[in-house]
């Protein structure tokens, strides 16, 4: 039951994303919305970590499989594709060094964000005990 309790979460925030793609004229895909709200939630714990963590741990683990069917849409639409295969190939190769680097530099800093803010946090305990 409490798997299901998870997936419900889950499902409710993936519901109100795709309520606000209806409502907003965005180009922005409901998931998005639905993982920002998720997030937001997260971050300012109006949901704890614990309430999703087995069913998000389970679908992360099924990731590969829940992209079967784009896989086989890909080969339905071969004819289509077929033409222009090395264009989508170069497109695909560059967009995802391109995310890779960007997520890579964000991280990195928010990695060095976090740790002056510790190192400031040690020098305001050590200027307290002085």
């Amino acid at each position: 039951m409490k798997y299901v309790k998870q997936f419900l979460i889950i499902l409710a925030f993936s519901f109100g994303g795709e309520v606000l793609h209806t409502l907003l004229p965005l180009p922005i895909p409901a998931s998005i919305y639905g993982i920002i709200f998720l997030f937001l939630a997260l971050n300012f714990n109006l949901l704890a970590v614990d309430s999703i963590r087995e069913t998000s741990n389970f679908l992360i683990e099924i990731m590969p499989v829940l992209f079967i069917p784009a896989a086989v849409g890909i080969l339905e639409t071969w004819g289509l594709i077929r033409v222009k295969w090395a264009s989508y190939l170069v497109i695909t190769l560059f967009s995802t060094i391109i995310v890779m680097v960007v997520s890579g530099h964000v991280t990195q800093a928010i990695m060095r964000s976090d740790q002056k803010q510790e190192e400031q946090e040690q020098q305001e305990e050590q200027e307290e005990v002085a």
